[in-house]
Parts: C-alpha cells; structure tokens; sequence
C-alpha cells in the first residue's frame, strides 16, 4: 500500500503541483506562528536560506507529529532583498511599497522543502531563484494590487509570476516550480529514489 502523503501547507498553488504531477496528496495547513519563529530567528542572525528551511521544517513536523504514519511535506518561501528578508504582505497598502521597493532592482525568492517521514525529518532542499522587475508606473502597480489582492495577498513579495505578476519583471533567473514555492522536481525525484511513489 502506498504511504499516505500530506503537503503542510494551506497553498492551493502548491497542492495543485504535486496533484498536477500525479500523486494523491491531502492538504493539512499547520498552526504555526511564523511571524514570531521569522522574527526570532531573525534576530538571532539566520541567513534568508535558514529561516526558508526552518519555517518549512516547524510546518512538517507540527503536522507529522499527529499524523506519524504518513510522509509530510513541509514548505516555506521567504523573499530576500539586500539584507532584508520579506514574507507575505499584510495589507494592499504594504504589498504597494513592497513592490515599489523592487521596481528596478533584483531579489531572490528561496523556497525550501523538509520531508518528514514516520514523524522524523528525512529529507530537505532549498533552491533560489533570481527576480528582476522592471520600473513600472506607480498608477499601474496601484490598478495591479487593486486587481490581484486576494491572490497576492498569499504571496511572499506580494506578486504571482504565473498571473498578471509576470508583467512586473524583465528578467527571471530559476526553476519556475521554485518561484511558485515548491522545488517540485527534486521533490519528484527524491520521492522516486527512496519507492516513495512509482517510477
């Protein structure tokens, strides 16, 4: 009998993902306060690339700990700009000075993945990709959050490449899986390697 498999995310782009891929996966979003964990860690000095896989692994393990008998992803995308490190923005009003803070300039997106496997972690990945936007008007970035909060609002940065977002850049460096937060092919592979799923 295959393992049951449990994404620990509420992201309904990354569950698309792996069922798109073939695999049946159920969806559990964890009750994690990531804003407090992003803060702590922060402080403490953790690099963009840490807190990613921290935040991914907290998520995993939550819900792998009431659910010891399946495989359970856990995901995290942090944006990082200069020395700063940005989550989801909470309001339209932060999502426009986000933006407005990009136009022109290049950041990175991290997204990290930890796979827990009888309650214990097995497994991680954090890949980069590379984003450079372009300088659009302050009307168009404020019609473009008007038109797309609800779905932003999700997002770290406060865009989504594969919607109306994809007209903020001029350049994209990266797996296109990584930029909307899931590594979905080393996740694949790993998977097929360890019989896992099919191959």
């Amino acid at each position: 009998m295959p393992r049951p498999l449990i994404l620990a995310s509420g992201s309904e782009i990354r569950l698309t993902l792996l069922r798109n891929a073939g695999l049946e996966v159920s969806a559990i979003r964890p009750r994690v306060d990531e804003e407090m964990i992003k803060s702590s860690l922060l402080s403490e000095g953790a690099s963009p690339r840490d807190l990613a896989d921290a935040l991914a692994e907290m998520k995993a393990r939550k819900v792998a700990e009431k659910n010891p008998e399946a495989l359970v992803l856990g995901c995290d995308q942090v944006l990082a700009f200069g020395t700063e490190v940005w989550g989801k923005p909470e309001t339209p009003e932060q999502a426009v000075e986000q933006l407005t803070r990009l136009r022109g300039q290049t950041h990175r997106l991290l997204s990290a993945v930890v796979l827990y496997d009888k309650a214990e972690p097995v497994w991680r990945h954090v890949e980069t990709a590379s984003l450079t936007m372009r300088d659009f008007s302050p009307e168009w970035l404020a019609g473009y959050v008007a038109r797309n909060w609800d779905e932003i609002r999700h997002c770290a940065g406060g865009y989504q490449l594969e919607s109306e977002g994809i007209r903020l850049f001029t350049a994209v460096q990266g797996d296109y899986f990584t930029i909307l937060g899931l590594p979905l092919l080393p996740v694949l592979l790993y998977l097929g390697q360890r019989g896992f799923i099919e191959t």
